[in-house]
């Protein structure tokens, strides 16, 4: 049986068990940038009960093989990042762009809320390529620079601790207007006179919180706390 208890953090649920990724999302239970909150801890806060949840994700979950993602270091992570997660965004805003323009065109007289998603999704695409790119231009880079060192390597912020710090907090703003995206979607549930354009875009939109939801969690619970770790160790501090 897999060791899910309501103590476990929601980041290790889905750490060790990739596809609850999906279940914890239709429960409200934010794994990404929450993940350090205990299961237990988080239901109540969603009104669930917590041994009904441990029990239903455990009945749930996959005990195969570990996701590849879960055993890579700092250097394989980074690259593992960039070719799955950014590749797929930087594909995939542009293309949702142009949907969710689409169906605002067709359907916004009809449904309001679109001119919500449309306003939301701008904002959305606005703070994650600025940040896609601050990510390979300069923290990877230097994380690459500190997976290989023997000695702490000399950066123009000082220590990593500080660019992290920054990418956690962009990433709290992306929770937030993924967020708002399901509301104004009310959950990405298509209207009866959507068109298929309609529902290409709501399972897009869908599509991009779970996958964004992912690349998250392995930034801000494994990959992040990593590197802080490996620079501490090499210039012998703790916290």
């Amino acid at each position: 049986m897999p060791t899910i208890e309501l103590q476990t953090p929601l980041a290790a649920v889905v750490t060790a068990h990739p596809s609850l990724a999906r279940e914890l999302e239709r429960l409200g239970l934010d794994y990404c940038c929450g993940g350090a909150r205990r299961i237990d801890d988080a239901c109540r806060d969603q009104g669930l009960d917590p041994a009904s949840v441990v029990a239903e994700l455990v009945g749930l979950a996959d005990n195969g093989a570990t996701a590849p993602w879960a055993t890579m270091d700092v250097a394989e992570l980074v690259g593992h990042l960039e070719t799955t997660h950014h590749r797929y965004l930087w594909a995939e805003l542009p293309r949702l762009t142009a949907l969710v323009d689409k169906i605002v065109g067709v359907h916004g007289d009809r449904h309001a809320e679109l001119h919500d998603v449309r306003r939301v999704y701008d904002e959305l695409r606005a703070d994650l390529e600025p940040h896609l790119r601050k990510e390979e231009q300069v923290l990877f880079p230097m994380i690459r620079q500190l997976a290989s060192a023997q000695s702490p390597p000399t950066f123009h912020c000082g220590s990593l601790v500080s660019p992290i710090s920054v990418m956690v907090s962009e990433h709290d703003r992306v929770g937030e207007l993924l967020e708002q995206l399901r509301a104004h979607t009310h959950g990405y549930e298509m209207p009866a006179d959507g068109c298929a354009s309609y529902r290409a875009c709501y399972e897009s939109l869908a599509e991009l919180e779970a996958d964004t939801h992912l690349h998250v969690h392995i930034e801000n619970n494994l990959l992040f706390p990593a590197v802080v770790r490996i620079e501490q160790q090499l210039r012998g501090t703790t916290t």
